[in-house]
């Protein structure tokens, strides 16, 4: 596998992976028991992870720098967990036992670096880990763990409660090749680029949240197992009619047909921007849908300026009326009614 520089890439966190084949058509049915030592290990890794990250908070708010040794701790696990995935059901892409390491192993088929930032912004430190992020993790929870809901009924307490099903897609995609696998002894080639995005992309992602680095993770699903390199320059191939090539020692200028592409615009300000306009559009809609109500309500009272209900006949073969098995359960708020059982 060739070895290309993060500088290289179009973003900071270089994702790449080989398809070791020929992959065993059955060891991914005991993956999950040999597993076991590297989730214990990570676990512990994962807290430290947290822990290192909560300090880096401080540090990047207050001097806009990532301490390098914790930078590299921190890459470490996330290679350690990434060789893990790789190897376990986020793709099965290869049968070599992951090492216990949190240092680069080249030679390993799942490989994951981050350039280090000498600057980072002390103000983005606030809200991108959370605010800015919040439309990749609803993209990736689509992704990784499902969209499909399920109503379950408690018949001791008569509530409901929505809990989520469904593997998600990579989920799917795996256990399809799972099953090529098998069957066939092959990974379907489609189905693995299709993981490698999936995967890219959240590392991306944990890569951001973490505070690691500053660029804002692109909206695309990046497949394959080799990243994907830099924007490219103008090719002869590339030029339409017309094309004025720039003369030999003259700097290309932006605008003019061969001249340099204009500097991209950094896109959290638009995300913001977007995020805040949905926050507030939020309850803004609910006081709408009060204010309506309210208008409902002043235009069906009576002429004393009361509200009633419709006239209800009841009749009875004793002295008086009386009501059993009342049951008021106010904690359940406005979905909440009184049974009730006349006798």
């Amino acid at each position: 596998m060739t070895d290309i520089s993060v500088a290289d890439q179009g973003y900071p966190v270089s994702v790449r992976a080989r398809l070791d084949e020929p992959v065993s058509r059955w060891l991914w049915l005991v993956k999950w028991i040999l597993l076991i030592p590297h989730f214990i290990v990570l676990a512990f890794l994962w807290l430290a992870f947290f822990l290192v990250t909560v300090v880096v908070f401080f540090a990047v708010l207050f001097t806009g720098r990532y301490p390098r040794a914790l930078f590299d701790f921190n890459l470490g696990v996330i290679r350690w967990s990434w060789r893990v995935s790789y190897y376990g059901y986020s793709a099965l892409g290869t049968d070599r036992y992951p090492p216990f390491t949190l240092a680069q192993v080249p030679d390993y088929p799942a490989t994951v670096d981050i350039a280090y930032p000498e600057h980072l912004s002390r103000g983005l430190v606030l809200v991108k880990w959370w605010l800015l992020a919040i439309p990749h993790y609803l993209i990736l929870a689509i992704l990784t763990q499902g969209a499909a809901w399920a109503v379950s009924t408690q018949a001791d307490s008569g509530r409901s409660q929505w809990t989520s099903t469904g593997p998600g897609l990579i989920g799917l995609c795996v256990f399809f090749a799972a099953i090529a696998l098998l069957f066939t002894t092959r990974y379907p080639r489609g189905l693995y680029d299709l993981v490698m995005g999936i995967n890219r992309w959240g590392l991306r992602v944990l890569a951001y949240a973490a505070l690691m680095t500053d660029r804002y993770p692109p909206f695309r699903l990046d497949q394959g197992g080799d990243e994907p390199v830099g924007p490219r320059g103008p090719q002869p191939t590339d030029h339409a009619p017309g094309y004025v090539p720039v003369p030999a020692g003259e700097a290309p200028v932006a605008g003019r047909p061969g001249g340099a592409s204009p500097v991209r615009r950094s896109v959290a300000g638009p995300v913001i921007a977007l995020i805040a306009g949905l926050l507030l559009f939020v309850p803004g809609a609910a006081l709408s849908v009060v204010g309506v109500g309210a208008l409902w309500l002043n235009g069906h009272r009576d002429s004393a300026g009361y509200y009633t209900t419709s006239d209800r006949t009841l009749a009875t073969d004793t002295a008086a009326i009386t009501a059993e098995d009342v049951n008021l359960d106010i904690d359940r708020g406005l979905g909440t009614w009184a049974e009730n059982d006349f006798g």
